[in-house]
């Protein structure tokens, strides 16, 4: 049963994709039109969680400042982390920095790498250039989405310690930072192949952290910070 819900999974990533195939062509054709894509991909999102029998509360703590860019950093446990970010943030275009490998996943990838912020973490250059296409982005009013621990952790930690990418981009472009703890998604569908069940995904987006003040220096202080925010409220979570 595991094995056919996690083939159900990745039957749920295509099927909307090849239906929705010309739109979302369309969408990518210039970046102008990003806005555009990102409602596909809401819906896209959607229709994955639904199918999997997932059904998802958002709490925010502070409402995000329309017109406003941010970096919105989450723990990263799930195949469905992905979706998840992308439904609990609704008025705000992000634009997804993501390992270049996941470009070639049949159909899915097509897009990814249209739309995504590749990097290759075993180059300088290409974790380099990633600055400079996240303010390009920045610029053109998208928002910025990492997941600060840089890969998927082992299934017996809860939370991996933090690069230090997403909080230097964020006090490079003085861009506010948004942490958001995602709860369940590991239970729901981990990348344990025996794993996973519908149910309940829990989302908190937290108070937005200011950059404006801070310098590199900062870098450390601020992933310290965010770090902290995340791993307690994990915690508090497992003894509740």
């Amino acid at each position: 049963m595991w094995l056919l819900y996690r083939i159900w999974f990745y039957v749920l990533v295509a099927l909307p994709i090849i239906l929705m195939f010309p739109f979302l062509f369309l969408s990518v054709l210039k970046q102008e039109w990003y806005p555009t894509f990102f409602k596909i991909a809401r819906i896209w999102a959607k229709c994955i969680l639904i199918g999997m029998g997932f059904y998802w509360t958002v709490k925010q703590s502070t409402p995000l400042v329309k017109g406003q860019s941010y970096v919105f950093v989450a723990n990263h446990t799930s195949m469905a982390d992905i979706m998840l970010m992308l439904v609990a943030i609704k008025d705000h275009p992000f634009v997804f920095i993501g390992k270049k490998e996941l470009a070639k996943i049949p159909i899915f990838g097509f897009f990814y790498k249209r739309t995504c912020i590749l990097v290759d973490r075993s180059s300088a250059k290409s974790r380099q250039a990633v600055f400079m296409r996240a303010q390009k982005r920045i610029k053109q009013g998208s928002s910025i989405c990492i997941f600060p621990e840089g890969g998927v952790p082992e299934e017996s930690i809860v939370l991996d310690r933090f690069k230090a990418g997403a909080f230097r981009l964020a006090i490079n472009h003085q861009v506010p930072l948004v942490p958001i703890t995602f709860f369940d998604n590991k239970k729901r569908l981990s990348y344990t192949v025996f794993s996973g069940s519908p149910g309940k995904m829990r989302a908190q987006i937290h108070q937005i952290i200011l950059t404006e003040n801070l310098t590199i220096d900062d870098t450390k202080d601020l992933s310290e910070e965010v770090y902290n925010l995340i791993s307690n409220s994990l915690e508090s979570d497992l003894k509740a």
